[in-house]
Formats: structure tokens, sequence, C-alpha cells
């Protein structure tokens, strides 16, 4: 057939968004289904083809079309996919419908193909300055640009979504097909679920009947435009800007209360819509996303959880060789014994262990066990202690229902689910106060102290050695919440380099080296009340944290790894205030030398922190404000941070110089604030 036009529907069943989207249904029609329906209707399509990728779970799709053909092809490499399918079926003229467009106007598509040879354009659409909804959309081409663009199209963008090459280049003769009225901002395509329901609401006006085009949605609009409102949140070819991690994190968001299991790692704490959000794999101190990109982690090394690098090759292989021989049995397995061992070994001043998985439930034990052997209920706190019911009830003490710790270190903190009767059972006091502490004991029966030992800020001289006294002295369990500070500048513990000794102490994060293992060290006399009180869990007798902890521990003796990342840590601060000065920012920094920290003097300190992780990006860079240093992160990788960050404080400088208004260089919102200095 000479002339040949065929309308090839760009589907998959694969979307990361919104999977098996284009089966679901509105009336009796699947959507896709309804959208070949609706394109059969048009005289000027010769022949209807489903692109779709050639993989098992999309080769489902033949069994929905019906009697219209499909191709299999690349399934990232969309324009590839695109020009093999026209090449095969011969098309001269190819008009791009995509699957998530079961609304398509057939009268559309004849005028816009008419307009396209009668003058002869090489490419005709409604999309390069849309007027009609999103979903509406056609473009219309020649095979021999198509292949023009399948030759030359380089970048990824321009491979995935078939027509950015030829809408950029110049020399393609174009055309924007316009309607009368700008209806652009309606959406009636399907990428989230929300859209679903708006799709249903618009076929259940019109009674579930296919006999509807353009003008009846015109009509419709007019009469009453809050129908069309239900997912008018959702912008305009929103997808084609967020990349895969972004587009699954909308799912995750669907199932998983918050999106995630853990606070530090949601997209919304460095910059929402642009951080990466999911990993593929990571080494050293790398880490790629599902798209493959590489990125230099110069942020949270999983939360300090990885000194020795991520996907160590030691520690890997020695967890690898015991989950051959099983993780898990009836019995126990004797590397619970031998991680006891090392532990006390390390620390003389203790004598036993028991252990947890995660740091929040090892505070939760470490508090029943300190509670018991106290006699006594109540708690002073100062520092992040996790997430249970004991910890969280500290806010249950605020009468404006604000909640207490929001002056301490966490803003926000809901009390929603913590029982009420825990109401003052609870105690925060600030850092480096020790009059704030001593008053709280005065005036309450105090059974125990827990606290972080540092955070932001060194203890000023003394305040420690007082706290020691002072829990001696009123026979208060005085517990060290070392989980992040335990191996960040010392071979177990900062109380081991300040030497004052409490009670209890917890060691986490970096203990397996990535993988999960808390230990709660103690007193003899305080540890074994916790034979009193029922404590047990299964999966805290799991193989690989023990195996993981020994083979961390062995490692981190031999190379001395705490010296190595305070010292490259120290480096990171001086290089951070070194480039502030030189660009004329003033900074505060703070944190352990392993783990430097800086922000802003400014009251708009979140917008500047936002835009320095989404220039950081740019440059593949995970980055913030914070740095928790491993062994990887050599001279080398400081300096090509240095660069990076020199050009965008320098950037940041010229923003504040010409008293621009920082919000409007940020790509997508502000970041939310996260934990506050202790002092």
């Amino acid at each position: 057939m000479e002339n040949k036009t065929v309308a090839i529907i760009q589907a998959r069943l694969t979307s990361s968004r919104f999977p098996n989207k284009i089966l679901q249904k509105v009336g009796k029609f699947t959507l896709i289904k309804l959208l070949i329906k609706r394109l059969k209707k048009s005289k000027e399509i010769d022949e209807i083809i489903v692109a779709a990728p050639n993989d098992k779970k999309n080769k489902r799709i033949k069994k929905y079309v019906g009697n219209v053909k499909v191709f299999f092809g690349n399934e990232n490499d969309v324009l590839d996919r695109y020009y093999k399918t026209a090449k095969k079926f011969k098309a001269n003229n190819i008009i791009r419908i995509c699957g998530d467009c079961p609304f398509i106007d057939p009268l559309i598509i004849n005028k816009i193909v008419k307009l396209f040879k009668d003058k002869k354009f090489d490419y005709v659409s409604n999309t390069l300055r849309p007027t009609f909804p999103d979903g509406f959309d056609v473009e219309v081409f020649k095979f021999e640009i198509l292949k023009k663009a399948w030759k030359n199209a380089k970048t990824k963008h321009d491979r995935e979504h078939v027509t950015p090459y030829i809408i950029r280049n110049k020399r393609f003769k174009k055309y924007n097909f316009k309607f009368k009225k700008d209806l652009s901002n309606i959406r009636l395509t399907i990428d989230e679920e929300i859209d679903l329901d708006q799709l249903k609401k618009v076929f259940f006006e019109f009674k579930n009947s296919t006999k509807f085009g353009i003008n009846d949605i015109l009509n419709l609009y007019m009469k009453n435009k809050k129908i069309f409102l239900i997912n008018s949140s959702i912008n305009r070819n929103e997808g084609s800007k967020l990349n895969l991690g972004q587009k699954i994190w909308r799912r995750g968001k669907k199932y998983i209360p918050g999106g995630n299991m853990l606070l530090s790692k949601r997209p919304e704490m460095f910059a929402p819509e642009q951080w990466p959000t999911y990993y593929s794999k990571a080494k050293g101190c790398y880490v790629w996303d599902l798209e493959n990109k590489k990125y230099l982690d110069m942020s949270l090394m999983s939360v300090g959880t990885n000194i020795l690098g991520y996907s160590n090759n030691i520690i890997d292989n020695a967890v690898i060789n015991s989950i051959k021989k099983s993780n898990m049995s009836s019995l126990n397995c004797p590397e619970e014994v031998f991680l006891s061992e090392k532990l006390i070994d390390m620390h003389r001043h203790f004598d036993m262990v028991r252990y947890a998985r995660t740091g929040g439930e090892a505070n939760a034990i470490a508090v029943r066990i300190a509670r018991a052997a106290s006699g006594r209920d109540k708690v002073a706190i100062c520092g992040y202690h996790g997430w249970h019911d004991w910890y969280l009830s500290a806010n249950l003490n605020n009468k404006d229902n604000k909640g207490v710790l929001k002056d301490h270190l966490l803003p926000g903190l809901s009390t929603t689910g913590v029982p009420k009767n825990l109401k003052n059972t609870v105690y925060p006091f600030k850092f480096n106060d020790f009059t704030e502490l001593e008053k709280i004991c005065s005036k309450n029966k105090i059974g125990v102290i827990k606290m972080e030992i540092f955070r932001n800020i060194s203890p000023d001289k003394n305040f420690l050695s007082k706290v020691r006294k002072l829990a001696t002295k009123k026979g208060i369990v005085l517990i060290f919440d070392e989980c992040t500070s335990g191996f960040r500048e010392s071979f177990g513990g900062l109380h081991l380099k300040y030497k004052i000794f409490p009670d209890m102490c917890i060691l986490g994060k970096a203990l397996g080296n990535g993988f999960p293992i808390t230990a709660i060290l103690g007193k003899k006399e305080i540890m074994e009340t916790a034979q009193t009180s029922f404590i047990s869990s299964t999966f805290w007798t799991e193989r690989s944290g023990y195996v993981a902890a020994l083979k961390t521990l062995e490692i981190m003796e031999k190379i001395q790894s705490w010296k190595i990342i305070t010292k490259q840590g120290k480096k990171i601060k001086e290089m951070i205030s070194k480039v502030a000065r030189k660009n004329n920012i003033y900074i505060n920094i703070s944190g352990l030398d392993a783990c430097p920290s800086y922000s802003i003097q400014n009251k708009d300190w979140l917008y500047y922190k936002t835009l320095i992780t989404q220039e950081l990006l740019k440059q593949n860079i995970l980055g913030a404000n914070t740095t928790y240093t491993s062994i990887c992160h050599t001279d080398k990788i400081i300096s090509i941070y240095e660069k990076k960050l020199d050009k965008i404080f320098n950037q940041i400088n010229n923003i504040t110089a010409s008293k621009n208004n920082i919000k409007n260089y940020l790509k997508g919102p502000v970041c939310h604030s996260g934990f506050k200095r202790l002092n």
C-alpha cells in the first residue's frame, strides 16, 4: 500500500508507577481495548499495531488486544522499538499513540493526519504547545524522519521517548495543532491510580458510552469543572521528568505508610522529586540507582552503617559462607557466644551482652532492663533513641500538644498510638546542661539516665563525669547510646575515649558493616535482671549479623578504621570551611570529625540545603550537609567533592550577592527538616 498510515500504540504492562494500568477497566472495557476501539473509528488509519517490550511479562499483552498485531522490541530503547515496528509493517506515515490515552478522539486524529498530508509536513502534533487535555495526544510523522531520529539520537532521554530528537531538530517542517479552547489543564490519561478514578468519573458522565469526543469533553467541562479536579494535582508529562526511583517511590507510598521503613532515607529529606531513592547495587563509597547511574556517596553511607565501605568482600564472603550452612536452625549459632566474648574483651568494665537487630529495639531492651534493675519507671533522656512508646511518651508531657521533643532534637513527632498513661515517665534534658538534669532527678524518681554522648557537639569539661557521679549517688542506671558514635572515633565507643564508664552501653549501626546487629552491653548485676523480664525474639538468633560483626571487628581492629575515618573527616571539615570562606558563605561546622556536618547561616537554610543536593545530583554525587565518612573516602574522593562543592558554593554566593530568591533556583519542593542540634 502506497502512503500507508500506521497507528503505533506504545504500550507495556510493566509501568513503574502503575503496573498493568492498560488492563484496568472503565465500564466494561479494559483501557487498551477502549483505546483500540476508538482508534478503529479513524478513517485515516490503515493499520493499528501495538509496540511492546520483548519480555515474559509483556508477552501477555497479546491476550488483550484482539485481532491487533503486536511487535515486541527493546524495552528501554523505545525509539528502536518504534522504528523497527514501523519498518516491519511498512509504514510510510506513523501516528504515535500512547497506551495510556484510552479517550483518544478519532476525529482529532483525522484532522491532524489530513493536515499532515495536505501541507506535506514532516511532523504534526497537538503537544508542542498543548491545548488539548492530557490523554488526547497525537503525533504524526514520516517514516524517513523516524529513521533519521533512530540513526542520530544518542541520549538516554531521546531513546526512551521517541520524538524529542524530531521536535528539537530545526530542519524538520513541524506544526502544532491547537484546540479552540485551552483544556491542557485537564488530565484524562493513566499513570497513577488516581487517574483511573478520574477516567471512571468522566466515562460515567457519558453513561459508559464510547461515543464521545473532544467537544463533549469541552461541554462537560463548561457545565461542571469540578468533575475534572480528581487528579488535577499531577502535572502534565510529570512522568517524563521523574527518574525510575521516584516513580517507584510513588508506588511505595500507596502500599507502605510513609513510603519506606526509615525516615532518614526518604527523598523528602534531601531533594523531593529529584533524589533517586532506590539502589540496584553499592560498592565502596559508590551507589548505583535503578537506571544503573553511578553516584559517589558523600552523604549517609547508609546512615553510618558502612564504615568499611559498601559490600566489603571479606565481610560479605564470611556471611555468604555462613548462609550456605544455613542462617537459621532449631539450634543456636555459636557466633553469638564468640561475639559476646569479643565485645566483653573490648569492654572490661562490662560483663554481659544482649542482642537485637536494630537500634530502636536495642534501646527499648536497654530501658526495660534498666527499669527492672533500678526498680523505678522514670527515665531522663538526651538524644535520639528510636521510635518505641517509651521514647515518644516524652511528648505527652507538653500541654500544648506539640511535644517537648520539638525543642530537644526532633520536631513533629506524633504521640498517636502511644498510651496516655505513659505521660510523665520520660524527661528530656539538653546536652551539656547538667543543672537541668539535676533538677529533673531531684523532682522525679528517675531510675534511668539514657543519653548520647555526642551528636553535633562535644561534651563540656566534666559534664559526663558529673552525670556519672549523679547517677551513682542516686542509684540511677546510666546508659550511653552509642549506636552512631560507637566505632567512629574509637574502637567500641566514645566513652572509652573520655574514660567515663556507664552501667550499660548500646553499640550498633557500624557493628556489622551493613548487616543488622546491635549489642547491649552492661554490668552483670544489671544485665541479669533481663531474666526477670520477658525479652525474646526469633530473629535475634539469625546468624548473619553475628558473623558480619565478628569479621567487621577483626578488620576494624587490624586497620584501625576509626583513625582513618577521623582523619578523612577532619579533611572534609577543613575543605568545607575553606570553600565557604572562598565564596563568602558563613557556615556552622559541627558533628564528630568522622561525621562532619555543616549548615549555612541563613533563615532559608533548608532551601540552600535542597539546592546543594540538587546540584550535587547533577554531578552524580549523593550529598547534602552531612557526610558519614568511610575508609573508602580517600584524598582523591575528597578532592573531587571539593571541586564540585566549590562550584555550588560559588553559585550560592552569586545568588546571595544579586539578592535573588533562592526558591527560584529549585527544580522541585524544598527538603524537610531533620534532626536539630542537641544544644
